[in-house]
């Protein structure tokens, strides 16, 4: 077991599918991660994330939970470092889009885990194995590595 210090940033996409059942292998996957970072106690998300998290684990899948469910699921994520989203973000966020050409929402999520003082993001949604900013993305559904 790993006693790394850095937190390991999770974006929206893998507490999703952490939490659908009907996401069949990624399903697996995701919930492995996510019960290594709570062991590990590393795991860290944004304000951001746990918005989109919000919206999609009651809206987007294909057995949406009930609101009061995913009220109650998010806030055992409380315990996780969460990065809140200040001001000055905005402006960081931009500049690391235009630096990186990648989209603004992706950008804030990279700006979220420098302020977690996170080592790596993972995320299906940026190139696995790239370093933005100092920071290592890693999509665990392409690399089959944990955290």
């Amino acid at each position: 077991m790993s006693f790394m210090q850095d937190k390991v940033f999770v974006d929206t996409n893998i507490l999703v599918y952490a939490h659908d059942r009907d996401a069949d292998a990624k399903h697996e996957i995701a919930r492995r991660v996510v019960v290594q970072l709570w062991e590990q106690r590393t795991g860290a998300v944004s304000i951001q994330v746990l918005q989109e998290f919000y919206i999609n684990i009651t809206r987007k899948i294909a057995a949406p939970l009930s609101p009061p469910a995913a009220r109650e699921l998010i806030q055992t994520y409380f315990a996780w470092y969460i990065a809140a989203i200040h001001p000055q973000f905005i402006i960081r966020a931009s500049e690391i889009s235009e630096r990186n050409k990648m989209s603004f929402w992706d950008a804030l999520i990279v700006v979220a885990a420098q302020e977690a003082n996170a080592d790596k993001i993972l995320t299906e949604d940026l190139n696995s194995g790239q370093t933005i900013e100092g920071v290592l993305i890693v999509n665990p559904f392409v690399t089959n590595q944990l955290v």
